[in-house]
């Protein structure tokens, strides 16, 4: 090779050496472009996301846009719309999302231990409202906040769960208690832990709910047993027992709307005799 072609070489190796650095520049500029109005998408359709729930609650807010909502509280660049979509068709419903342990939502990926944490937090602060919100309002014109929290706290639960509302002379909720988790039958209630927490907490009435798993609340011949058992108990007491709820999907059983707290109290309103009874048939 002469002077002069190995001149022309190094010209042609150097232009070639500028034109790919400029082409690399432009293409990070480019990457940069996009990045940035990728971020300006994302942050636009979070804030419209934001707004619709401050103007109009969550009833306008699909269960997608929910989840969505939650997880961009701890997510602050992402786009959370596929995750949340994610979650809700693993879990099957929002419902399934909100109850899930911390280690299953973190297997969806994009969710990890600040997002799972957001979602169980609100969960349980719902919960905590729903049930703090009950305190000394009268069951009966409150009835309707009554069914929200055992609603929202029995629903989804995937064993069941038994709980007991104490109410004051003035039938006042005075507190709120899980006495009883597991497979429930007449022999893992016990009558006289009922009381027992009923005299603890100077109780004059009761109000019993737990959750079917299945869905279904319709009852069972042992929660018939259960409930009559409870109502005795509190008969002898002199403890009113004013409903038992079975909490299913959405939808609920009351005893006291079915007639059966009203069919007690006339089969067992004779007198503690009867009362006795009518326990120890039921003991033999």
């Amino acid at each position: 090779m002469t002077n002069l072609e190995a001149f022309f070489s190094c010209l042609l190796v150097s232009g070639s050496c500028r034109l790919l650095a400029a082409s690399c520049q432009l293409e990070q500029g480019g990457t940069k472009m996009v990045n940035e109005k990728w971020q300006e998408l994302v942050a636009g359709h979070r804030e419209r996301l934001r707004q619709k729930f401050l103007t109009h609650g969550l009833e306008k807010l699909t269960d997608e846009e929910i989840v969505e909502l939650l997880l961009t509280l701890a997510t602050p660049r992402r786009d959370c719309k596929q995750i949340a979509r994610d979650a809700l068709n693993h879990f099957e419903g929002l419902a399934g999302v909100l109850e899930a342990p911390l280690e299953k939502l973190q297997q969806i990926p994009g969710i990890g231990p600040k997002n799972a944490l957001g979602l169980k937090l609100v969960h349980e602060v719902a919960r905590k409202f729903l049930k703090e919100r009950l305190k000394g309002r009268e069951f009966i014109s409150s009835s309707k906040e009554v069914y929200d929290y055992l609603l929202h706290s029995l629903r989804d639960l995937k064993k069941e769960v038994f709980k007991v509302i104490f109410l004051n002379g003035r039938n006042e909720v005075v507190q709120v208690e899980t006495l009883f988790e597991g497979s429930l039958t007449s022999s893992a209630v016990y009558p006289r832990e009922v009381i027992k927490s009923a005299l603890d907490h100077h109780a004059a009435a009761l109000v019993f709910a737990h959750n079917h798993p299945s869905g279904d609340p319709t009852p069972s011949t042992q929660d018939f047993a259960i409930t009559r058992d409870l109502f005795l108990a509190g008969k002898i007491m002199s403890i009113q027992v004013l409903d038992h709820l079975i909490i299913g999907l959405n939808r609920y059983y009351s005893f006291a709307d079915q007639g059966h707290i009203r069919k007690w109290e006339i089969e067992f309103g004779k007198g503690p005799e009867i009362i006795l009874k009518t326990l120890g048939e039921t003991i033999s």
